[in-house]
């Protein structure tokens, strides 16, 4: 497996994160589009890729977007009314799915919640991905929200057959 490019959340200088239209209360999403941008930038400059680029996303975070799940608990335990974007932003597959459409991605879009080490799984589903021919290369993306309510980090990872960086 060869990394074609590499993004962190947050490096050194980053401010506060972006939002992102559509995604509310939580850093998750805006720290997902974040990385991504950052890692598929250093590899292809902006967006959108040329079409047939067969670039898989691969999203993996065992605990998915804790803020959001947290309001949406307390707001039904105190008896109201939930907001239509949190039913949206809910599962982590609606990043993933902003994060190709914006770059024009048309691989497939997987999301994991390892049991096991973060990366090695998320790498392993990538590897499958390009080995069985659904994808030339593999956005992966890693994400935990703190307990804590600490800003996120994340990592992303341009993937592909081959070795070295």
């Amino acid at each position: 497996m060869r990394v074609v490019a590499e993004g962190r959340w947050p490096e050194a200088g980053d401010g506060g994160v972006p939002g992102v239209a559509g995604f509310v209360h939580s850093d998750f999403a805006p720290v997902v589009v974040a990385v991504a941008d950052r890692c598929l930038g250093r590899a292809h400059a902006v967006p959108p890729l040329p079409a047939g680029n067969r670039t898989a996303v691969v999203l993996v975070s065992a605990s998915g977007d804790r803020a959001s799940a947290g309001h949406v608990r307390a707001t039904v335990a105190a008896g109201g009314r939930v907001g239509p974007l949190f039913f949206f932003q809910s599962v982590p597959n609606s990043v993933a799915g902003h994060v190709a459409a914006r770059w024009g991605l048309d691989g497939p879009v997987v999301c994991l919640s390892p049991t096991g080490e973060p990366r090695a799984e998320g790498t392993a589903e990538a590897e499958l991905l390009l080995h069985d021919g659904d994808a030339d290369q593999a956005l992966l993306v890693l994400i935990e929200q703190a307990p804590d309510g600490t800003p996120s980090e994340a990592v992303a990872v341009l993937l592909e057959e081959g070795t070295g960086q």
